[in-house]
């Protein structure tokens, strides 16, 4: 069902969205921002994902941000995250992600209520027949409440246009199962585990969407080129940089900490969207500065801020 859709494959960003304290999208910033990461060789992008904090736009901003992303990203492909707890939402943010002309969709479990496999099954062939686009299954339990388990995936695969699953959260083994699958259903694993892309390539996933490429959109690249398309290099160095920066990134909460990330690149990540404790603006400082001097470390240029 898929065989003229080009599978994802390579570096792609799990984009930030920076906006404004009144939640307008900050035009000039994001594009700096892509334009960065285009320039680092990432292969695609993904908007509206986990890091884009999708839940705080409504359906209106949502197809706003699709409509900006994907002018700002091209020529690149842009997928498009629909994920809502509302079937009508998902299908209306589908039909806009293909009116834009955007290669595919990514769905995650309905979050919220409880649901089970069945049902969720049901809900993903319900919204990618009306949507009509080629679908990446998006499974990230520790946010959703809900794991999409082995057997849903494959009969999703088996009745809809199955291209890709992105595999994120703690349980890592999970993508031995899933590359497995993928080689006999004619799909493929994206996935969101950036600090550790040697194992990820080596078990044959075709790449990574990840938050941390907003911030060292380079190693993530580097390590893609060394340990999947096997060309000339060493991917310790830049391995072992991405588990150090996993381990000061993760001393506040996702997706807050990737905002302190660009902030240590030199990037506006603009406003929260969220509500920040005085508790958690002492951490998001330290992990700035923390980030800066590893940044620099691995022998990376701060980003140079756009003239106001």
């Amino acid at each position: 069902m898929h065989s003229s859709t080009q599978l994802p494959n390579g570096i792609f960003s799990a984009q930030w969205i920076p906006t404004d304290a009144s939640g307008r999208v900050d035009r000039a910033s994001l594009a700096e921002h892509l334009d960065f990461e285009k320039r680092a060789g990432i292969s695609g992008v993904l908007a509206l994902g986990s890091t884009g904090e999708f839940p705080h736009f409504t359906v209106d901003e949502r197809k706003a941000v699709l409509a900006t992303v994907a002018e700002l990203a091209a020529p690149l492909p842009v997928l498009a995250n629909i994920t809502d707890i509302r079937p009508r939402a998902a299908i209306e943010l589908g039909r806009y992600a293909k009116s834009l002309g955007l290669p595919a969709v990514a769905l995650m479990p309905p979050v919220f209520f409880p649901v089970s496999q069945a049902d969720m099954l049901a809900y993903f062939l319900h919204v990618a027949e009306a949507v009509d686009l080629p679908v990446m299954l998006y499974n990230f339990p520790e946010l959703t409440g809900k794991r999409i388990d082995l057997p849903t995936v494959a009969a999703f695969a088996e009745r809809a246009p199955m291209i890709a699953i992105k595999q994120s959260g703690g349980e890592f083994d999970y993508h031995r199962q899933l590359i497995a699958l993928g080689k006999e259903k004619g799909f493929v694993v994206m996935s969101g585990s950036d600090t550790r892309l040697p194992e990820v390539f080596g078990l044959g996933a075709a790449g990574c969407i990840g938050g941390l490429v907003n911030i060292v959109p380079e190693l993530m690249v580097a390590i893609h080129r060394i340990c999947a398309l096997g060309q000339p290099g060493d991917a310790a160095a830049p391995a072992a940089a991405m588990v150090e920066l996993g381990r000061i990134i993760d001393q506040l909460t996702f997706p807050l900490n990737v905002a302190a990330g660009l902030e240590a690149r030199g990037f506006n990540p603009g406003a929260p969207k969220s509500i920040v404790s005085p508790e958690s603006r002492v951490i998001y400082t330290r992990i700035v500065a923390e980030m800066s001097a590893h940044i620099v470390r691995c022998g990376l240029q701060p980003a140079t801020p756009a003239a106001a």
